[in-house]
């Protein structure tokens, strides 16, 4: 007897939740790829508004990991990730040359 053939399902262990759903800020929070400026044009939300959502939904132990986190990585805000990008651009191009 055949199988069938079908496409295999790809489970997340954090889908993307509906953005009208008040998770939706948490977990774009914990998304690496999602800037704050995302953040912001999605839903209105500030920076400081995101932080504030973030203290007061998780435990105290995770955002205090979380904060940790958005501060070493420059991916959570735009302007920080653009310079990253081009630093990294500019080492590659001079290390051709060598």
């Amino acid at each position: 007897m055949k199988k069938k053939g079908h496409t295999p399902i790809t489970r997340v262990k954090n889908p993307e939740p509906h953005i009208s759903d008040p998770d939706w800020i948490i977990w774009a929070a914990w998304a690496d790829r999602i800037t704050f400026e995302e953040i912001e044009q999605k839903t209105g939300k500030t920076e400081g508004e995101v932080i504030k959502i973030m203290r007061h939904s998780i435990k105290p132990v995770s955002f205090r990991l979380w904060r940790k986190r958005v501060n070493q990585k420059s991916i959570k805000h735009r302007k920080k990730f653009e310079y990253s990008r081009k630093e990294i651009t500019s080492k590659i191009k001079k290390n051709d040359y060598l």
